[in-house]
């Protein structure tokens, strides 16, 4: 049976290191359809317990309003408790914390 958008997005969303981020575009890329990047929101937004939703971020770093309990304190909470660097308006520093993918991941073991 084929892996469906949704399984597929959070499957990926699986392999994001602590201390790292990935973006709503970087998912759909690494699923197959880089125009997806709502798509991998709405994944995001039902995801299941286990897949780190709190380490996806917008492409310009900004963290989700609807990040449930508490929206983009609990957001940042998560992320800071991982060592993830932010700048000083509040976005993730992607400079230093964006996820390069599976391929990146191969390369460190």
């Amino acid at each position: 049976m084929a892996e469906n958008t949704f399984d597929a997005i959070c499957r990926i969303a699986r392999q994001i290191p602590p201390g790292r981020v990935a973006t709503y575009g970087q998912l759909a890329c690494l699923a197959g359809n880089p125009r997806l990047s709502r798509i991998a929101g709405c994944a995001m937004h039902s995801a299941p317990a286990d897949v780190p939703c709190h380490r996806v971020v917008n492409r310009r770093g900004e963290l989700c309003a609807a990040f449930t309990p508490c929206g983009k304190e609990t957001h940042r909470m998560l992320l800071e408790a991982e060592g993830v660097p932010f700048l000083p308006d509040g976005r993730v520093d992607l400079s230093q914390a964006l996820w390069a993918g599976p391929a990146q991941e191969m390369l460190l073991t």
